[in-house]
This record gives C-alpha cells, structure tokens and sequence, in this order.
C-alpha cells in the first residue's frame, strides 16, 4: 500500500485504475460480504425508485457513472435516452468496452441477473444488457466543479439527473460540494428528480494499493445542499453499512424533487 493519498482532479486521471476499482468493489460472487451487500442494498433502492416508484421520462443524465452499468439496469427500462459522464478518460474507455461488447469488458451479468430476479425473470438478463446498451445514447466528459458541467455538449433538460458515490469524490470541500450539486440541479427539468447515493462522513478509499480521498458529508449537509439547489427531499434511507476498503460510517440514498420554479 502507498503513503500517498491521492484526491479529486487530475490524480483519477494520472492514477485512478477502473479494473482494480470494479474487481475491488463489484465482484459479486466471490468479493467481500461488505461490498455485496452495499450492492444488493444499492440495486434494491434503484429498483423501488425506478421500476416500482414511478420515476420515469424521457432523458436521463448520469454524472459520475465511473466505469460502471449496475445503477442503470432498473432506469434502462422507464427511460428513452441515457446519457453517461465522467471525469476520467480512463473511466471512460471502459466503460465504452461493456457497451461495445468489446473483448476483455468487465463481466457484469451476476448483477444483471440479480436485477432481473428483483423485477420478476432472471431469466431475461441478456435482454436487460441489450437493452441498456441500446439506452446509453452519449457518453461525455464532465467536470462538475466547472459550469455547465458537461462543457460545450448540448444536451436537453433532464428528466432524471442520477449521481452515485461520485461527488463525495469529485469534490474536495463542502462548498465545491454544496456548487456541484446546484449545477446538477440546473441540469434538471422543473419537477424532474436528482436521485443520489452518498458514502457518510467519508473519508478514504483504496483502488488496488492506492488511497483516494474526498468530502466529509453527513445527512443533515446532503438534505441542506439539496434544498438550497431548489430540491425537496422525498425519500432519504440511510444504512450504516461499510465497505472493507473504505473508511465510513455508512450510506445513504437520497430522491430528491425538483421544484416547479427552481
């Protein structure tokens, strides 16, 4: 393990590893209880939103997708267009791989499959990852410390703006936070929804041997940088559960509504 700990901006892209994040945090058969569990706990919350809760629409907008597909699976289903960003080129490129069908992509059917059971037919799983490449229209490059965050792309007013255990990373300070969330916000239609997954009172992970920093957040900061972008909070469930290779004190999973004038 390296000394170094290693913060948001350019160090994800000189050092952050997506292999060594996925087998680390995404090995659904054989990783650590800890991390299955945060997935199963993830999915679950993203199933009752999007395929029981009746959030749906035409556009939306995932900030921070990282290299990974699972918290889409239940969205894939009640939206016409998706749209992925993320920070890092490297991110980027792998996630492309899955979406291409490209050799040496991550294999992500077990979690498929548990979506799938979750919606009645594990059976229907390549059906699911058809449909999901097929969703995926854009994939860009964001900043969301910059305005607009998605640079110069043109993109319509979304639906659904879906951020998940990103901006704890991408941000370093409360108020970078706290400004990241309104541009996400700005993002949204009027009455669309901002729907988030925060590691609490976060304070570092590791990706392989290296120790990647971020924002210290509790609930009550989340629900006030929420409000104040011109959200109203609906739903909030927070666990304490914890993965094996960060240090945390839980998660929490937030819908929020924009309001009609925000």
């Amino acid at each position: 393990m390296e000394d170094k700990v290693y913060k948001a901006g350019e160090d994800y892209e000189k050092e952050f590893s997506p292999r060594d994040y996925l087998d680390t945090f995404y090995n659904f058969d054989s990783g650590p209880v800890a991390e299955r569990e945060i997935i199963k706990f993830s999915l679950q919350n993203l199933h009752h939103t999007f395929s029981v809760g009746g959030i749906r629409g035409d556009v939306l907008i995932d900030i921070g997708t990282g290299p990974t597909i699972y918290q889409l699976l239940s969205a894939c289903e009640v939206f016409r267009e998706i749209i992925v960003a993320d920070y890092t080129p490297q991110n980027l490129q792998e996630l492309q791989k899955w979406l291409k069908k490209e050799p040496g992509a991550y294999d992500w059917s077990s979690i498929v499959k548990h979506v799938c059971e979750l919606e009645g037919d594990r059976s229907r799983w390549q059906e699911k990852e058809a449909k999901l490449r097929k969703t995926v229209t854009r994939v860009l490059k964001c900043d969301v410390t910059k305005t607009p965050p998605l640079g110069s792309a043109q993109v319509p007013l979304a639906d659904c703006v879906l951020t998940f255990l990103a901006m704890e990373c991408a941000c370093l300070d409360v108020e970078t936070y706290r400004a990241a969330l309104r541009r996400l916000a700005d993002l949204l239609k009027p009455g669309g929804h901002l729907v988030t997954m925060v590691t609490l009172c976060f304070q570092h992970y590791m990706v392989g041997p290296k120790k990647f920093s971020g924002v210290y957040l509790e609930k009550e900061t989340v629900e006030k940088a929420l409000q104040d972008a011109g959200c109203q909070v609906q739903k909030c469930n927070c666990v304490p559960l914890r993965y094996s290779q960060a240090f945390c004190d839980g998660l929490c999973f937030i819908v929020a509504r924009k309001g009609p004038s925000a």
